[in-house]
């Protein structure tokens, strides 16, 4: 698996579970590396924000074109560049900073999905990242999404390559729902049937 974000393929989490975002909805992709979600959502028509803090990484998702805006910000020691901005999906991958959780589960819009997946505890025994500052606790993602639906949800272990991991797809509750409950589809891949 490649390290450079903008080779390497989307995560098959967020994939899987894209499905649940809206029809040409607007994407904040956070901690976006070189743009692989960016790329796989530009390509499905949908604007996608990308926000970093390495200005190589902002320079690779600007050149996907005018569907992109990039945004360098140093989020971990600066201000939330994205203040009051709302967004019908927010992806995570590869990415914690625990004083940021609120504000990337606040940037989900009504009707909106939080798509999140990040190294867990139990990951220090396999390789890195191994400090407890970057590796989520037993649910603590559902704890964060506690004021959204969650629609998927795994904590564990995955072997190729070797690593723990904790992911949620997460949708907050529309201002005025079409369905009642709405029915966030769980997909209809082979694993679904």
């Amino acid at each position: 698996m490649s390290t450079d974000h903008g080779v390497a393929a989307p995560s098959r989490w967020i994939v899987r579970w894209s499905h649940l975002v809206p029809s040409a909805g607007r994407v904040l992709d956070v901690a976006c590396g070189s743009g692989r979600h960016a790329r796989w959502f530009v390509e499905r028509n949908h604007p996608v924000t990308g926000v970093d803090r390495s200005q190589a990484a902002i320079n690779a998702i600007a050149a996907l074109g005018p569907a992109v805006r990039p945004v360098h910000a140093d989020i971990e020691g600066g201000p939330w560049p994205l203040a009051g901005e709302t967004f019908d999906a927010v992806i995570v991958t590869n990415y914690l900073w625990r004083p940021r959780l609120a504000a990337i589960v606040g940037a989900v819009a009504p009707g909106g999905v939080l798509l999140y997946e990040t190294f867990a505890a139990g990951n220090e025994t396999v390789g890195k990242p191994s400090r407890p500052d970057f590796l989520l606790q037993p649910g603590e993602l559902l704890t964060a999404c506690a004021g959204l639906r969650v629609v998927a949800y795994e904590n564990g272990f995955m072997a190729a390559p070797e690593r723990f991991v904790q992911r949620i797809a997460a949708v907050r509750p529309a201002v005025d729902p079409q369905e009642n409950p709405a029915r966030h589809s769980l997909g209809s891949g082979p694993a679904n049937q």
